[in-house]
């Protein structure tokens, strides 16, 4: 059964104005939601094929449902409940509907109870090269922009998760220099957030807007980098564009994040440097900061093997 959307916001309406104050302090398990449309979401999306008008259903599936634990980052830099479409007020020119962020929250908070509050951190924009994506370029700054103040007010980034790459399937120069544009893209959130083994899961394509899907896919599956992670949307069911997966899909997707990531918990949450002024946890911290000279000399070698 599904959701009315006029119910839903009904639901987190009421919630959201119990403790408004309370959302910005809570001490947050942080995830950044990155990428293009099908991390933005349009499961649910239809096109009116008469007046060329894009329109959402409204159905939010159960596992996609509002939780009070489950809080996301708005585009004023505030923390609210969280609530389908996710990425309405960033990915805005676009129409949004059901993407992996909600399903994915709920897995996680459905097979560990106790994880805490999940803080969601929209940033996906439809659409989007890697290019667009570049340290230095809009999206890229205002990715970093949302993840330095979601933790602010208390919380730790746990995990990078990144759907993009559909239009760089359309000409060969984006497809064949799509893998260094996105090995050098992680290497630099690392490296702005200060985590230098900050979890990334990426997702396979499972379509694009162009003939070169294939060459992306190899790409993004050739990337070796500690830590990162690559789950397979290929197979998964689009909608009648063939181009963005569908909400049954995306639902999938969500529990395929959730999967993948609690496999990096052995004990509990990632402690990243990247954090609220909350004590410290000294035996991560440690590692990480052993770790970073490591991985400052392997970015070096890797540069120095481009230029040779």
């Amino acid at each position: 059964m599904v959701l009315p959307f006029f119910f839903l916001v009904l639901i987190v309406t009421q919630s959201g104005s119990v403790r408004p104050q309370q959302l910005q302090q809570q001490s947050k398990n942080i995830f950044i939601l990155a990428g293009q449309s099908n991390m933005a979401g349009r499961g649910g999306v239809v096109s009116n094929t008469i007046a060329g008008i894009a329109t959402w259903d409204g159905d939010v599936p159960p596992q996609c449902s509002p939780n009070p634990s489950i809080l996301k980052l708005s585009a004023n830099l505030t923390w609210v409940l969280a609530h389908e479409p996710l990425h309405s007020d960033i990915d805005f020119k676009n129409i949004n509907g059901i993407g992996p962020g909600m399903a994915f929250a709920n897995y996680v908070l459905g097979k560990d109870p106790n994880f805490g509050i999940i803080g969601l951190v929209p940033c996906a924009v439809g659409g989007t090269k890697i290019s667009l994506w570049e340290k230095g370029t809009f999206l890229y700054k205002q990715m970093m922009k949302r993840a330095q103040a979601s933790v602010q007010n208390g919380g730790t980034i746990q995990a990078l998760l990144w759907y993009q790459g559909e239009s760089d399937t359309e000409s060969q120069e984006d497809a064949k220099s799509y893998k260094a544009k996105l090995q050098k893209f992680f290497l630099d959130v690392r490296d702005d957030l200060q985590s230098p083994m900050l979890p990334i899961i990426q997702v396979a394509l499972a379509s694009g807007s162009g003939p070169l899907i294939e060459i992306v896919r190899e790409a993004q599956m050739g990337i070796d980098l500690m830590n990162l992670r690559i789950i397979d949307a290929k197979g998964l069911p689009l909608e009648p564009d063939n181009l963005h997966l569908t909400t049954a899909a995306q639902v999938q997707l969500g529990k395929m994040f959730a999967d993948t990531f609690l496999k990096f918990l052995p004990s509990g949450p990632i402690v990243s440097p990247i954090r609220s002024s909350a004590p410290r946890n000294s035996s991560n911290f440690v590692v990480n900061i052993l770790i970073a000279p490591l991985f400052l000399c392997i970015r070096m070698i890797l540069f120095l093997t481009n230029i040779v």
